[in-house]
C-alpha cells in the first residue's frame, strides 16, 4: 500500500481525483479500511488526518504515514483485480474524503494516457520509498529504525541553523516510536543516549540534529535521493 501527497503530482492529476463525486465522512477512531479487508476503493483525503500503518505481531503500531488533505490512501496497484489491504487506515480526527472505486479509476485512466503515465511514474516512486523504509527497519534493527527516521525527518522538515538542523515539527516520543515500529521506552532510551553524546538536542519540544553524519555512518546510509528518503506526516497537526 502506498500513499500520494499533494506535492507528488500535477494540478491536473489532483483535479482528476477531485472530480469524483462520492464524498464520505469519518469520525475520529473510524477505520477507512482494515488490514485483510478486500480493496475496492481508494480514498482521496480532503480534510482531517488519517493514520496509515500496521499492527505488529507484538501488538505495537507501525505508522507509515499520517495522511492529510491532498493524500490518496489505499491499495494503489491498478489493473490487478481486488486485493486484500496490507495496512489499515484510521481517522485520528474527523475527516472527509472522496471515495474512488478502483475499477472506475482504471476505466477513467485508460481514457487519459498522459494522466495514466503520470500515475504510473508516481506509483513507481512510492514503491521505491516503501522499499527503502522497510530496508532501514529490517536491516539495522531498532537503532536503524530510529536513526533512519531522524534522517528522513531532516530531509522533510529540516531547517538549517548555526548549531545544526532543526526538525521543524513537534512529535511525542510515542509518535516517533510508532514511526519506528518499536516501544516508547526504547525510543526514550536511544534519544537520551544521542543527547548525552551531543548528536542531538531539544529546543522548545523540537529536535536539533548536530551530527547528521554520525547517524548516517551508524546505519551505513546509502545516500538515497531526497525524494526517496522522506517521511510523510500531517505537519498541521504537529506544529
Amino acid at each position: 500500500m502506498m500513499n500520494i501527497t499533494s506535492d507528488s503530482f500535477s494540478n491536473e492529476l489532483q483535479q482528476f481525483f477531485m472530480d469524483f463525486d462520492h464524498k464520505v465522512s469519518f469520525k475520529k477512531g473510524d477505520f477507512l479500511f482494515q488490514e485483510g479487508s478486500t480493496s475496492t476503493h481508494l480514498f482521496f483525503i480532503t480534510s482531517g488526518a488519517v493514520q496509515v500503518g500496521k499492527v505488529t505481531p507484538e501488538g505495537r503500531e507501525l505508522t507509515l504515514q499520517l495522511a492529510s488533505s491532498g493524500d490518496l490512501v489505499g491499495e494503489v496497484m491498478l489493473f490487478c483485480g481486488s486485493t486484500p489491504h496490507m495496512l489499515q487506515a484510521k481517522a485520528i480526527e474527523p475527516c472527509t474524503a472522496i471515495s474512488i472505486q478502483k475499477r472506475v479509476l482504471e476505466n477513467e485512466l485508460t481514457q487519459y494516457p498522459a494522466l495514466s503515465m503520470e500515475y504510473m511514474k508516481w506509483m513507481g516512486l512510492q514503491i521505491k520509498r516503501m522499499q527503502t523504509k522497510f530496508r532501514d527497519l529490517i536491516l539495522n534493527g531498532k537503532k536503524g529504525a530510529l536513526y533512519s527516521t531522524l534522517i528522513r525527518m531532516s530531509n522533510s522538515f529540516g531547517v538549517m541553523k548555526p548549531n545544526g538542523i532543526l526538525l521543524n515539527v513537534t512529535l511525542t516520543n510515542q509518535e516517533i516510536a510508532n514511526l519506528c515500529g518499536t516501544s516508547r521506552e526504547v525510543v526514550n532510551r536511544m534519544l537520551a543516549e544521542l543527547r548525552k553524546n551531543e548528536v542531538i538536542s531539544m529546543a522548545d519540544g523540537k529536535i536539533i540534529i548536530h551530527k547528521l553524519s554520525f547517524l548516517k555512518e551508524e546505519i551505513d546510509c546509502e545516500e538515497c535521493p531526497v525524494e526517496l528518503c522522506r517521511i510523510e506526516i500531517n505537519k498541521k497537526s504537529h506544529r
